[in-house]
Parts: structure tokens; C-alpha cells; sequence
């Protein structure tokens, strides 16, 4: 599994935060797509029973996971593909270097996807001499930045038109280049048609795995997908074992509802399904590659298995009040917002990420906005059980400060006498911090996180169980 690039993300956003070009970027991008998405949903008028649909399927394929994928490697190689089976994004890795290796391949070509980002594929292959060339344009952007991702599904959403223009007129060597989106789209085709028509291999992730018919599918809007899965004379798509949907009909709910949640579309422009190979048509050789990467391990959390229900549609990052504010790079990690922050920490055991769950309001939206009803609250605070269990198992964790003050607090909460005379030296011990404006603006030691940013209203001069004591008592 490849490193997430850090785990702390209170320290990374405080980064971003300063990046004021950056936050307008994305709060625009953001704003367009929820109003987009707000707009198509309303008209759905079983929008709804859709969602519940969805997360049906969903989870009726994580109950019978292994089932199947087994039919469709089944249905796949009946059909003429090639099926491998990756624990790891090393396995994946290794088994894609050895095709191209095989077919002699110095450079391919790719179609967006997030599984190869997970897996490192691109710097994986730059090691053996193997170009990746991105061919979605929001990943060609991040690829000739040297950048990386901030979103799932609109990935270069942190920069605005003028930064692509000054980036594709440096990284293509253009004399002049206009700023409009027909300038920049233009500028990609020209720089992107050779390497259609030379690379002789394509990569592509899947949106879907269709175990009835051994289907693969891609939805896209920029119709570059297209060209990569017909014109390459070999194709080999990395999947996550969690893609898998049952039937072919299955597709009726998830093709509506993806794209609304995505970029607020009522259909994808380029829905693309193959199976197989024929002859004379579209690639020759064809290999699915299943990547497991700690999708297994996840699987069997009854509490967190419901992270495996994600379609990737970036929905609840576009609803985030979080990710508004920092954007996808403060999460340090391929999968950045409320998805991410659920499954970065579980795909590294919460060796790395271990703070993204508490990057988090627990506000709710991302859930209300999700398409199959993952309930990313929920698996928020059971993630953050985990890493406090996991702190406490360890000395430094047992004595440190957060610990032994929740450890006092539980101490005082379980007495109404100790929690009277705990309010009563609070509040003298508050006297030094109280301005004149009513607030107190700053703690000392270990609670000035809570003031750094907020003021913080003083304990009350008599607190509602004292009050409702006198009251009791008066006749």
C-alpha cells in the first residue's frame, strides 16, 4: 500500500488555510456543482427511493462479496478477459508491470481513476521507464503541475482558469494561449491526439464490475475515456474488489444517480460498458486487475463495512464545511473529504490518517447528500474509538493530557457532588481569563486549540441544577 504523504491534518490545514487563492477556488468549484446537483435532484421526484435502492445493492454485494467476484471472473474470462488478483498495491503493481514488460510498452495511456492514484501506479511505472500519460483533462492539469489530487471526481478544483492557462502555456511550450475553457480544451486535444494514436496500452479503473455479464463499465464526460478503450490495442482496468454490482439492470439506479451527485448532470455524456474482446473491435487482450489493498480487512468491521458502499461520486466533499475551507490537499491522502477521512485511516490500519477522523463537524450533510446512505458520521465516531483505544494501549497514551483529563472528567460526571464542586473552582479558576467584553478569549496549556480560533463563553454564576434547586424549593 502506498503512504499517504502525511497523517496530520490539523497542521496541514493550517497550511492551506493561508492559501487564500486557493479557498476561493474551491469554494466556487464547490458552490457550482452543489447548486448543479440541488437543481437535478429536485426534479427527481423518486430521488429517494433511488438512494434506498442504491444502498440496497450495495450492501447486498458486501454481504456476498466473495460470491460475486467469483462470477465475475467467471463471466469475464468466458468472455475473453484475463483476471488477476492483487492483495496489495505492490501485487497490482507488479502484475501491470509484467504485461507491459511483455508487450514491450515504454509509454501508456490513462483514464482518470482513483484506485490507480491509491495504489502509486504512475511513480511505479516511472521507476521502470514507463510513461503514464493522464488523459482527463482535471488529471492532466495535476500531471504537467506535478500536483496532486484535491477532489475526487474534479481533481485540478483548486485552480481557476488563469493558473491553466499559465501552466499548459509553460509545461506545452505555446507562444499564446487564451484563458477560455474552448482555449484550454483545444490546447489538451492537440497535446493528447499523438498519444492516443501511439500507445499501443491503456489503463483505465472501473466505476462498475457487472458480475452477471463479466462487465466492466466507465462513466466520463470528456469522451477521452472513449478513445482509451478503443483505440489501444491492449487494456487492463485495476478495480477495487468492493466495484462489483450483481446484474446488468443494477445499472438503472447507479447511472442516475451518480452523475447527479457528481457533477450535477442528469447522464454522464460517455457511459462506456465492455466485456470481453471481440475481433476486429476494440482491444485484443483485456485484464482485469482486483485489488484488495485492505478492502478485506475493512469488510469485516460490522460498524465501518459500510465504507465499501462508496460509488465515488465526491458528493458529501461538495457539502463538507470542512473540505470547503482546507480543500482536498489538507487531508494528505488520495481520498480527501468525509470519504476520505473514513477510509484513508481504515486502508492504513490508522497507521497513518489517524486524524482525519476528527477532521469532521459531524455536521451530517455528507450523509444526507450521499447517494447509497453511507452513514460517515457514524463511522466517524467509531473510527475515533479506535484511535483513542489504540492511544491508550500505550504508555505515552495512558499519561498523556487528553487522556488523563477525560479520565478526570468521567471521575467527576459519575457525582452530581463532584461535578457542583468542579463548577465551583471553575469558575474561579476563570477569573484571570474573563475579559471585558463577557469572553474569554484565551486558555493557557492544552485548551488553547479551543480559543485560537473562537472565544469561549465562562461558566455561569449559577449553573441549571442550582437553579432548579431554589426553584423547587419556592413556595
Amino acid at each position: 500500500m502506498t503512504e499517504p504523504r502525511s497523517a496530520d491534518f490539523p497542521h496541514a490545514a493550517r497550511e492551506v488555510l493561508q492559501d487564500s487563492q486557493l479557498r476561493r477556488n474551491v469554494a466556487h468549484a464547490t458552490d457550482v456543482i452543489r447548486n448543479k446537483r440541488d437543481r437535478v435532484v429536485a426534479e427527481c421526484s423518486s430521488w429517494q427511493d433511488l438512494r434506498d435502492a442504491g444502498s440496497a445493492i450495495r450492501q447486498h454485494v458486501l454481504r456476498h462479496l466473495d460470491q460475486y467476484l467469483l462470477q465475475f471472473e467467471s463471466a469475464c474470462t468466458q468472455a475473453g478477459g484475463q483476471v488477476h488478483w492483487a492483495a496489495d498495491a505492490a501485487d497490482a503493481n507488479r502484475i501491470l508491470l509484467d504485461l507491459l514488460v511483455r508487450h514491450n510498452a515504454r509509454e501508456i495511456v490513462k483514464i482518470k481513476s482513483m484506485t490507480t492514484e491509491e495504489i502509486g501506479l504512475n511513480r511505479s511505472l516511472a521507476a521502470h521507464g514507463i510513461a503514464a500519460v493522464e488523459t482527463d483533462l482535471a488529471e492532466l492539469i495535476i500531471q504537467l503541475g506535478r500536483d496532486q489530487p484535491s477532489h475526487i471526481v474534479v481533481p485540478a478544483l483548486h485552480k481557476n482558469r488563469r493558473q491553466i492557462r499559465d501552466l499548459f502555456q509553460r509545461e506545452m511550450h505555446l507562444d499564446s494561449l487564451g484563458d477560455t475553457a474552448e482555449d484550454l480544451t483545444a490546447a489538451a486535444r492537440q497535446y493528447l491526439r499523438q498519444k492516443f494514436f501511439s500507445a499501443s496500452v491503456a489503463v483505465s479503473g472501473a466505476n462498475f464490475l457487472i458480475a452477471e455479464t463479466g462487465s466492466v463499465v466507465i462513466v466520463e464526460s470528456e469522451g477521452n475515456g472513449r478513445m482509451c478503450l478503443t483505440l489501444p490495442r491492449v487494456l487492463v482496468s485495476i478495480a477495487g474488489i468492493e466495484k462489483v454490482i450483481p446484474r446488468y439492470r443494477d445499472l438503472d439506479v447507479f447511472l442516475q444517480t451518480l452523475p447527479r451527485s457528481a457533477t450535477g448532470e442528469r447522464m454522464n455524456p460517455y457511459n462506456s460498458i465492455w466485456t470481453g474482446v471481440h475481433s476486429g473491435d476494440g482491444p485484443q487482450e483485456f485484464h482485469v486487475i482486483l485489488l484488495d489493498n485492505g478492502r478485506s480487512r475493512i469488510l469485516r468491521d460490522p460498524e465501518a463495512q459500510q465504507t465499501l458502499k462508496c460509488i465515488r461520486c465526491g458528493a458529501c466533499q461538495n457539502v463538507c464545511p470542512v473540505y470547503r475551507q482546507t480543500g482536498g490537499h489538507a487531508y494528505r491522502s488520495v481520498y480527501a473529504g468525509p470519504i476520505g477521512a473514513i477510509l484513508t485511516p481504515q486502508l492504513h490500519r490508522l497507521q497513518e490518517g489517524a486524524s482525519l477522523p476528527y477532521a469532521s463537524s459531524l455536521c451530517g450533510a455528507c450523509y444526507e447528500v450521499c447517494p447509497v446512505k453511507i452513514d460517515i458520521p457514524e463511522v466517524l465516531i467509531h473510527l475515533r474509538g479506535q484511535v483513542v483505544r489504540k492511544q491508550q494501549a500505550t504508555l505515552t497514551g495512558k499519561l498523556g493530557a487528553w487522556n488523563l483529563g477525560m479520565q478526570l472528567a468521567a471521575q467527576i460526571f459519575v457525582s452530581g457532588d463532584r461535578l457542583a464542586l468542579a463548577e465551583t473552582l471553575g469558575r474561579l479558576g476563570q477569573r484571570p481569563f474573563v475579559r471585558s467584553s463577557g469572553f474569554i478569549e484565551r486558555l493557557p496549556f492544552m485548551f488553547s486549540g479551543w480559543t485560537r480560533f473562537r472565544d469561549l463563553a465562562p461558566l455561569p454564576a449559577e449553573s441549571f441544577r442550582e437553579w432548579w434547586a431554589k426553584r423547587s424549593t419556592t413556595p
